[in-house]
């Protein structure tokens, strides 16, 4: 089910930002700017796009705004331009309950994304099992994406069991691993080289706490007399939602550096400058509660969205939140894409 160009680029490693979504001060999609932000993705040279997830806010589902489809369609109008290769990664956000997950499955595929990125959010009254058989049901209409969303934000630790379990599902690709901790993360590797399916997973840092660190990382596991090694090949992540086009070009960087035994200072100290700029996007101290708004806020002042609006009005940027912004911005210039932005800002807000 899953189209081998798309196939060999997820297990190669691809740069898959989270899409945000871009609102007017009314709350109603700013369609010129979603449009703009897709193709300024593409444009900075991502492998692939994540829609409907938890960057372009999970609301759209509610009935109040209705925008789950049609978000969806619009990017994947862009995903199709010429110029876009086939084997650009298109993943479709699918959360909720079983019902909700399989109707999102179906219409994720119909409309042409490869893989649906499944979130176990806010289902703590399930047990394990059942999740695996929800994984099973949605898996049987899409090739899924798993997802480890971090408990801060509505997810819940899972055991090694369940991942195992889950690694041996079929029609299971990829898992993003995201959440931001290390003994939890260093779990589902382990469970996964433990699955007979090992070399069929492809696993993704959604860790945006340590993501340099999580990319050069070579992950070695015994399981019975033999050693097993398991790579985090590539990232699904919405810190890259933001200053894309430059961190392409150290993903790059990074993906060059996991060929050699050797990794340089410089490369740690990238590490910490880019965790410290995403405490300030994602409003670490006050446990994520601005994530969104901290996002929106970056590609606002870029001109890539008219303001950070959200569709809920308690998602907001939390006091101080703006000053650290600030200061990330002032202390990382080489970070930041504001240049490229500037320059191609009038073509992609064409019609």
């Amino acid at each position: 089910m899953l189209p081998s160009s798309v196939k060999k680029a997820l297990h190669k490693g691809a740069f898959i930002p989270a899409h945000p979504l871009a609102l007017s001060r009314d709350k109603k999609l700013d369609e010129k700017s979603q449009r703009a932000l897709t193709r300024y993705y593409i444009d900075s040279g991502v492998g692939g796009l994540a829609v409907g997830v938890h960057t372009t806010q999970f609301e759209i589902r509610d009935p109040r705004f209705g925008l789950y489809e049609r978000v969806l369609k619009l990017a994947m109008e862009e995903m199709r331009r010429e110029g876009v290769p086939d084997s650009f990664i298109k993943v479709a956000g699918i959360c909720g309950p079983v019902e909700q997950a399989v109707k999102e499955a179906q219409f994720s595929k119909d409309v042409g994304y490869d893989l649906g990125l499944l979130s176990m959010g806010g289902l703590g009254s399930l047990s394990e099992e059942e999740l695996l058989e929800r994984t099973r049901k949605v898996a049987e209409i899409i090739p899924v994406f798993g997802f480890y969303l971090q408990p801060a934000v509505g997810g819940r630790v899972l055991s090694f069991d369940f991942w195992r379990a889950f690694a041996e599902l079929p029609n299971v690709y990829a898992v993003k691993l995201a959440p931001f901790d290390r003994y939890l993360t260093s779990e589902v590797v382990r469970a996964v080289c433990h699955s007979k399916r090992r070399d069929e997973i492809a696993l993704y840092t959604g860790n945006d706490d340590n993501i340099v660190n999580d990319l050069l990382t070579t992950y070695q596991f015994k399981v019975g007399d033999e050693e097993r090694q398991k790579k985090i090949v590539g990232g699904l992540l919405g810190h890259w939602s933001v200053w894309t086009k430059r961190a392409v070009e150290l993903f790059k960087e990074i993906k060059q550096w996991q060929l050699h035994d050797a990794i340089p200072q410089r490369m740690l100290t990238l590490a910490q400058e880019v965790t410290d700029a995403n405490g300030a996007f994602f409003d670490a101290r006050n446990q994520f509660r601005g994530s969104i708004a901290g996002i929106n806020q970056v590609l606002a002042r870029q001109g890539l969205m008219k303001g950070r609006w959200c569709l809920l009005d308690k998602e907001e940027l939390s006091p101080h939140q703006m000053q650290e912004i600030d200061r990330v911005y002032a202390a990382y210039p080489h970070l930041h894409d504001d240049d490229f932005v500037k320059e191609n800002l009038t073509k992609w807000l064409a019609q």
